[in-house]
């Protein structure tokens, strides 16, 4: 009998049966397709050796006038300015103490420091730090120098409402310093601590009645309440002008100035301060859900927040500040301070839905989602200002991050289904449905994000399984074949930004990644593989014997010396039993290792159906599947 080609079609798909989709492709990990084969996903590398503290939840990145190539990183604990390879910490601070409040205690041969300062209202966890130490520290001649005690601490212990304790560490290597001797109360007398705003949570956590969450979430005897929702800190950026405007969910604004176009005014590690406290500011909002800039109007915007004049937070309440004004959201007949022009501000209200989950800007206006509805946002530049318009409703969206735009179409996750916005809201097609939906933690959806590839035409989400309380999966819409794939990779934030050479993303470890960079995991191996659904050998009707394969790899790109694949036939009897045997024969899955100089594979399976599996796991390699051919004569009906 003559070769049977191999071909499948692009993409995966694990909503029909695995015998149902013959012809197609049904499992995968790091795979992507390029002009329908499938082949080895990009590599990723450290864009930097240093580190960040706290999860990752945003990445931002903009340009200044001046040539300032800034990332943005809003973590779980700080907020930082990545600029080359270095982070400067711009965290803002809620309190910074007169000076000698403060004073510290050391205990011989220990690095266990106890800092005492009346009332200073932080938990363990925050941060905080200190400037005017002596310059002999903690004793003359002593191991805690003003150089130790000078730094960035995290509060390691609460004592009480007046002391708590921090690890002395090394300005050089971050390790610990241990007292070679006691001393209580010293310091100086010019001492200061700046405690820095409290941390959030890692992730979203649920707590019940009282005591749950942080001292006074809850009160007391409300033991028998509905779950309290600890929601994970979620950062939002966007810039004005130079500068950066931000806001974590739910919280103040705050603002980090850059300078003026000709020279900047401000170095990379000044702190951000709240929008507030700038000169001329007037009723900025004490809290928001989520800000932005309107672009091309120079409007600094506010979605879910408190009304103008006080009041209870209003989560469908959309506030604005004056044009080119951020801090002035005084809405009338006002002149604005800054701008010598009359007030802009103003507020319009969502009618439908309980709560507004996300706004995003899109090249004609901006969309905004409740939990049911989808609303287009727009400047009018008339008397009203801003329009807004529903454009769908009986629509879901998943979470706050798990949504983007990519060629002028916005994509998005549903609670059930994905959705897709160029001009009308359409469901989106996907080979791969019952895969995701039901394998996501539900519990965890804040934790999902959205992002591109636009290199290769991709839209990918990374969600949590459901017996993951961290993200550990990934799923990716190419939309230019209009395929799926997937596969497993933590990842906590994600952006494609031209002004980088690479996408960039951050996982668990507290490290950039530049992606596409490279063909390995950051020096280790990618493993990754492929495997097709059952197809049937001639009609399926009787044993067909396959006696070879004819691969048909490349392995442009690597760098090892020898590259190989495993490429694995699995045969198959029937579609319900297993891929090593079933009632009749005990047929093994054949497997062997194919690299450059492989012309053909000699194998020995007798079976009805097969499956083909191309997977690599070695430090170097590079691969795309072609179209190979098997070797099979017909052997009979039993």
């Amino acid at each position: 009998m003559a070769f049977i080609k191999l071909q499948f079609r692009p993409g995966l798909n694990r909503d029909q049966t695995n015998y149902t989709n013959e012809g197609g492709w049904f499992a995968c990990d790091k795979i992507r397709f390029r002009s329908g084969y499938p082949q080895k996903l990009g590599g990723w590398m450290a864009s930097t050796t240093e580190t960040f503290r706290g999860v990752c939840r945003q990445l931002f990145g903009w340009i200044t006038s001046f040539g300032d190539n800034f990332l943005a990183l809003g973590t779980s604990k700080k907020v930082y300015i990545n600029s080359a390879t270095q982070y400067y910490d711009i965290t803002p601070l809620r309190a910074t103490t007169a000076p000698g409040a403060v004073t510290f205690a050391a205990t011989d041969g220990s690095s266990v420091i106890t800092v005492s300062n009346t009332s200073f209202d932080s938990e363990v966890g925050d941060f905080v730090t200190f400037s005017g130490v002596d310059a002999d520290g903690l004793g003359v001649g002593g191991n805690i120098t003003q150089a130790v005690l000078e730094q960035n601490y995290e509060i390691a212990t609460v004592i009480n409402n007046d002391s708590y304790t921090i690890i002395a560490k090394s300005p050089t290597t971050g390790l610990p310093v241990v007292a070679n001797s006691s001393d209580s109360g010293d310091g100086g007398n010019a001492v200061v601590a700046a405690y820095e705003i409290p941390i959030g949570f890692d992730v979203t956590t649920f707590g019940y009645g009282w005591g749950a969450g942080q001292w006074g979430n809850s009160a007391w005897g409300e033991g028998s309440q509905p779950p309290i929702v600890l929601q994970q800190r979620d950062w939002w950026f966007d810039q004005f002008d130079n500068d950066l405007v931000m806001n974590y969910r739910n919280g103040p604004i705050y603002y980090w100035v850059r300078g003026g176009s000709s020279n900047p005014s401000t170095a990379l590690d000044t702190r951000a301060v709240l929008l507030s406290s700038l000169s001329g500011a007037q009723s900025v909002p004490e809290e928001a859900m989520q800000i932005l800039v309107s672009q091309n109007d120079k409007h600094l915007l506010a979605f879910g927040t408190i009304p103008y004049g006080g009041g209870d937070f209003d989560p469908l309440l959309i506030r604005w500040a004056s044009q080119e004004a951020p801090e002035y959201w005084t809405p009338g007949t006002q002149t604005v301070p800054s701008t010598g022009a009359i007030s802009t501000a103003g507020f319009i209200r969502v009618s439908r839905g309980s709560q507004i989950v996300r706004a995003l800007p899109t090249r004609q206006t901006i969309l905004v989602w409740t939990e049911s509805n989808l609303y287009s946002f727009q400047f009018t530049g008339t008397t009203d200002l801003f329009n807004l318009q529903e454009l769908a409703d009986n629509i879901s969206i998943i979470g706050p991050r798990a949504v983007i735009s990519a060629n002028n179409v916005t994509y998005w996750m549903g609670h059930d289904k994905f959705y897709a916005y160029s001009g009308a809201v359409q469901t989106l097609p996907c080979t791969l449905r019952n895969h995701v939906f039901q394998d996501i933690n539900y519990n965890q959806v804040d934790q999902i994000i959205c992002g591109t590839n636009e290199g290769f035409h991709e839209v990918w989400w990374f969600y949590p399984s459901i017996n993951s309380s961290t993200v550990d999966k990934y799923v990716v819409y190419n939309y230019n074949e209009q395929i799926w794939h997937y596969g497993n990779l933590d990842r906590t934030a994600w952006l494609d930004n031209p002004l980088r050479e690479y996408p960039q993303a951050v996982g668990y470890g507290n490290i950039l990644f530049d992606h596409e960079r490279g063909i390995d995991a950051n020096g280790a191996p990618m493993e990754s593989y492929i495997q097709s659904s059952d197809f049937d050998l001639d009609d399926g009707d009787q044993f067909m014997l396959s006696r070879r394969i004819i691969p048909d790899i490349n392995f442009n790109g690597s760098t090892a010396n020898t590259p190989t694949v495993n490429l694995v036939i699995r045969p198959r009897n029937f579609p319900g039993s297993t891929y090593q045997g079933d009632s009749f024969d005990n047929q093994p899955v054949v497997q062997s290792s194919v690299d450059v100089y492989t012309d053909q594979v000699f194998i020995r399976a007798r079976a009805r159906q097969m499956a083909l599996k191309v997977e690599s796991t070695g430090f170097g390699v590079n691969w795309q599947l072609g179209s190979p051919r098997l070797d099979a004569r017909p052997d009979g009906r039993r």
